[in-house]
């Protein structure tokens, strides 16, 4: 059973166009709920879009002005008012998680259960950009994928994902 203390409460919305790409969406809230738990989250609305390739891209090129495919985008959209809820913006490349998926040998449910996580890590304060702090990251996404039952990622072959 889910104890929550009053004034607690994460709301996780996920949209996707697709209809073949197996998902189970209740755990995947889960996991976004016990990820901001985690690191002292209590109240958050989480926004989770699964994408296609063309749609990353434009939105990597609108916002970041980067004209190229990515796996994942992390939005905070948070204000530096007290007492409101966090607010976050997950965009997620399902295209680029069925491939990768793929040459790594596991489910792209996988796939995308590391790209969430990640994602929601960035907006939580975690970098990716420096060796040790990419490593930090990685762990971090091993622990808490390894928890939820997906496995090891990141260590799982001994070297790490560009």
């Amino acid at each position: 059973m889910d104890v929550k203390k009053k004034g607690q409460r994460i709301v996780v919305q996920i949209t996707t166009p697709f209809n073949n790409l197996e998902i189970n969406l209740p755990r995947f809230k889960k996991l976004v709920k016990a990820v901001c738990h985690r690191f002292g989250v209590p109240r958050a609305i989480v926004s989770i879009a699964i994408v296609d390739d063309a749609e990353i891209r434009k939105i990597n090129k609108r916002f970041l002005n980067r004209n190229c495919s990515t796996d994942c985008l992390s939005f905070d959209l948070s204000g530096e008012v007290a007492n409101v809820p966090k607010s976050f913006e997950l965009i997620i490349n399902a295209e680029k998680a069925v491939e990768e998926a793929n040459l790594r040998g596991h489910s792209s449910e996988v796939e995308l259960a590391l790209y969430v996580t990640h994602s929601l890590l960035h907006n939580l304060g975690f970098d990716d950009s420096q060796k040790a702090q990419a490593k930090k990251m990685h762990d971090t996404e091993d622990e808490i994928l390894q928890q939820f039952g997906y496995g090891l990622i990141y260590n799982s072959s001994g070297k790490e994902k560009a």
